[in-house]
């Protein structure tokens, strides 16, 4: 195949596929960020870590985009979400794509005859090569139902209608939105808890009371961002952490049924 018909196929080919989940992140917006956390392996960090990214680089992340699990996927709808132009998408993913697409076909090109050896080698190890890889892919989804499981079942939550009834009887436990930027953004948080992100509470876990609740929410997957840092925090000897069950959406359904959102009480903070 000539390496200037090799090339431009493979870009074309990425630039469709991208430009149909960027058309679908503008059109459809979050909702589409959560559908790939629901069938993502890694839910926790599924668009928290990306999109942190996206939000530290801008509009450039796209030119390495496709080099970087995960953002690679996020990304074109990510962009759409934002509301970035169509020129200026389209200017940048496709220098990153022409970039991804050329690095790995060079590399093909450049190590052409080392490359037919190690196809030879394969093919000779071809039986036990396989049965390697299907051992290594069966144990990984193996960890991660182990870990799922641990998150369904193993961390006890707090119900939107329990945190206000603490509210309502005068409590006044400490509340940590989790959420991402954008996901603040566009839905509220409850009155008065702290927006950190997982990073920032497991590093600054000393300043948390321990003798308070602390409950934490996310609009997650399974409540995956929530129980996981409730799991390190309790690992660290807290006793009254919580994640809140259903997240975000739970509270305002809560709130909804109940005809009025409960706050927080005022000067509720956690030292910086």
């Amino acid at each position: 195949m000539s390496l200037s018909m090799a090339v431009l196929a493979a870009v074309l080919a990425a630039l469709l596929g991208d430009q149909v989940w960027f058309e679908l992140g503008r059109r459809r917006g979050r909702r589409v960020l959560n559908w790939l956390c629901r069938i993502s392996l890694e839910p926790t960090s599924c668009v928290r870590r990306t999109e942190d990214f996206f939000a530290r680089h801008g509009v450039h992340s796209l030119v390495v985009a496709k080099f970087v699990p995960g953002l690679s996927t996020i990304a074109p709808p990510l962009a759409g979400i934002v509301g970035l132009r169509v020129p200026q998408y389209l200017l940048y993913n496709g220098v990153g794509t022409i970039l991804w697409v050329g690095s790995g076909i060079g590399l093909g090109y450049v190590f052409s005859d080392q490359l037919e050896q190690a196809l030879s080698l394969t093919a000779r190890l071809g039986p036990t090569v396989g049965l390697i890889l299907l051992g290594s892919m069966i144990g990984y989804v193996f960890y991660k139902a182990l870990q799922w499981y641990q998150v369904e079942h193993v961390v006890p939550r707090l119900t939107a209608q329990q945190v206000t009834e603490k509210l309502a009887a005068g409590e006044d436990p400490v509340i940590i939105d989790l959420r991402a930027l954008g996901d603040r953004h566009e839905i509220p948080g409850i009155p008065g808890s702290l927006p950190l992100s997982s990073e920032e509470v497991i590093a600054k876990h000393h300043d948390l009371p321990r003798d308070r609740d602390v409950i934490l929410y996310c609009g997650c997957p399974a409540d995956a961002s929530s129980v996981q840092v409730a799991r390190s925090l309790r690992g660290k000897g807290f006793t009254r952490v919580w994640p809140l069950s259903g997240g975000i959406e739970a509270w305002h359904a809560v709130s909804a049924k109940n005809g009025e959102a409960v706050r927080v009480t005022e000067g509720q903070t956690v030292a910086a």
